[in-house]
């Protein structure tokens, strides 16, 4: 199905406009925003590439949801078709002759009653279906606008926020880009009323969650719910998966990383994600599977469940985009797409411990039966098979694919065919093209950290990923960081690896203590002779184009800005 070109957008500013005193103007794409002086609104201009990334999927979902429906539309019409040709050739048959009392021929004629009339030209043509996006923490309504201007088929956006300086800061730059209410010329001799335009971007006053609750009956829910708040989304999650619908799209930013991706602070992890986060190299992608963990057990309460579209940890936050259906036996599968991880607090090996399975029994019909049983456990002894350290406890954590492949690929071909509309096409190219590469196992690792583990030389990262590929196993980079590998090898298969390279390039063991793990690494002999010579896929897609997959610190004291507010309301508290 074809996508529609979007409708022409306003300038981002007048040509002749005057930025007025205290204010400056911000351009992004096509759009142009007043800020003022004070910290009234929040804005973070480095999060340009989560609004071009979100941009981008919500404009490739609404392609699927359309041609999903577009398919849906016309399967029903066939059924139509057929069904008013199999009546009207059953009312063929009945016209015939039938004989009166006095057995004279007379013509039956079907009855027309209640017969489908001719329907309009207009209407046995699918018509795409325009949705309606709620941003329920606008601040200065950047992204609202943003998604009015550059998103086909939107019908209009509802931006949200509770700061009343922020809804100023919001109705000031819908009017500026003109998607405010207004009353549209009249025609000269038409005689008619005036029309009012209706805004495209609605700006309203009020509790996220009042907001989104307010929409949880079906006859008024929305289609994509975009969570971008400063720190944690927890609060909201509850009301936004309720308010979504099915099939509807759901982003989600948590800026709190110090939380998900450190054990800084379990009881605040626990607290707002439901589980424990893991300390390790990997602890960027356990923070993106607490998220959705805590996005598909908030959705099985309502008989829904996740589909993760793309997960991505960015900088200092992560963002995910997941799809929310309604279906009972997809929700009984969360259970066993859900695990504990014992992580090595010496050599970062993790034992995945899940919580449940699902076992197949076809019946005497040749039907299929799902059964879903709690899983034996524990998978592992009480310290590390390997190098015989204490492990810990991380989650429960969602322990199912967190990418879409195909999803991903769609994002990836429209992006690469409107380079010119994103200022950070570049970075999106880049992270969405090791994305489509991940395997679906869960966790990465980097040689120079295993290395630091056996107190050796570092192997290079195309050394690596031969030798495991060589000895059978599927290997990837990951968008979560730099010189990473993601591969289907347990711990075991890649230090058994490295204790082939430790052969050829021996360790000082006069460096390393007695009671050190790295004695325990070593104590043990390689099963296998590791082939560390090239191994043509060993260069991936990604690493053949030089993109641009991590971000370099762009100013000085780069990261997530200041609170907005806190001074002003000082400020007025102090006047009072």
């Amino acid at each position: 199905m074809s996508t529609p070109s979007p409708a022409p957008a306003s300038a981002s500013a007048p040509e002749a406009f005057t930025v007025p005193e205290g204010f400056t103007l911000h351009k992004e794409n096509t759009s142009a925003i007043l800020l003022p002086s004070a910290n009234d609104a929040f804005l973070n201009p480095v999060q340009e590439f989560n609004r071009d990334l979100s941009v981008a999927c919500i404009r490739t979902w609404s392609e699927l949801v359309n041609a999903e429906k577009e398919r849906k539309w016309r399967q029903a019409a066939e059924r139509r078709a057929k069904k008013e040709a199999e009546g009207a050739h059953a009312q063929g048959h009945k016209a015939k002759k039938v004989k009166t009392e006095e057995d004279a021929p007379v013509l039956e004629v079907p009855s027309t009653e209640g017969a489908p009339k001719d329907t309009p030209k207009a209407q046995q043509e699918f018509k795409p279906h325009q949705f309606v996006i709620l941003e329920a923490l606008s601040a200065t309504g950047l992204r609202s606008i943003r998604y009015a201007h550059e998103i086909p088929l939107v019908k209009y956006v509802i931006a949200n926020d509770l700061s009343p300086a922020a809804v100023e800061a919001m109705r000031r730059n819908i009017e500026l880009n003109d998607f405010h209410e207004k009353q549209e010329p009249d025609v000269e001799g038409s005689g008619d009323k005036p029309k009012i335009r209706p805004a495209k971007v609605r700006v309203n006053e009020g509790d996220a969650c009042a907001l989104m609750y307010n929409h949880r009956s079906e006859r008024s829910r929305v289609d994509v719910v975009d969570l971008d708040p400063y720190g944690t989304a927890a609060p909201f999650v509850d009301a936004a998966v309720q308010c979504v619908n099915d099939g509807g799209l759901l982003c989600v930013t948590c800026t709190d990383m110090s939380v998900l991706a450190t054990t800084n602070y379990p009881e605040k992890c626990f607290s707002n994600y439901g589980g424990a986060p893991v300390k390790a190299e990997y602890c960027h992608e356990a923070a993106l599977r607490l998220v959705l963990h805590t996005l598909s057990t908030s959705a099985a309460r309502y008989g829904r469940y996740i589909q993760p579209l793309l997960s991505l940890s960015i900088d200092f936050y992560v963002r995910v985009f997941v799809r929310v259906y309604t279906q009972p036996l997809e929700v009984k599968k969360a259970f066993s797409k859900t695990a504990i991880y014992y992580v090595c607090s010496g050599c970062q090996s993790f034992y995945e411990q899940p919580l449940g399975r699902v076992t197949e029994q076809v019946s005497g019909k040749g039907n299929l039966n799902l059964h879903f049983k709690v899983q034996q456990g524990p998978t592992v002894p009480e310290r590390c098979p390997e190098c015989h350290s204490a492990l810990h406890v991380a989650g429960p954590m969602w322990s199912g694919p967190i990418h879409d492949k195909e999803f991903v690929s769609n994002v990836l071909g429209h992006v690469e065919a409107d380079e010119d509309k994103y200022g950070t096409s570049s970075r999106m190219k880049g992270m969405l093209t090791v994305a489509k590469e991940e395997l679906d196992t869960p966790f990465y690792f980097t040689p120079s950290r295993i290395a630091s583990h056996f107190h050796c030389v570092c192997p290079s990262l195309d050394e690596t990923a031969s030798a495991l590929l060589h000895a059978g196993h599927k290997i990837s980079r990951s968008h979560a960081c730099a010189g990473s590998l993601k591969t289907s090898a347990t711990y075991a298969d890649i230090h058994d690896i490295f204790r082939s390279w430790v052969k050829t390039h021996p360790v000082r063991m006069d460096k390393v203590s007695e009671n050190s793990p790295t004695r325990q690494l070593l104590s043990k002999e390689a099963k296998t002779d590791a082939n560390f010579k090239r191994h043509p896929d060993s260069v991936t897609a990604s690493s053949k184009v030089k993109l641009v997959r991590y971000q370099q610190n762009p100013t000085p004291n780069w990261g997530p800005g200041a609170k907005p507010g806190a001074k002003r309301k000082r400020e007025q508290e102090g006047d009072d």
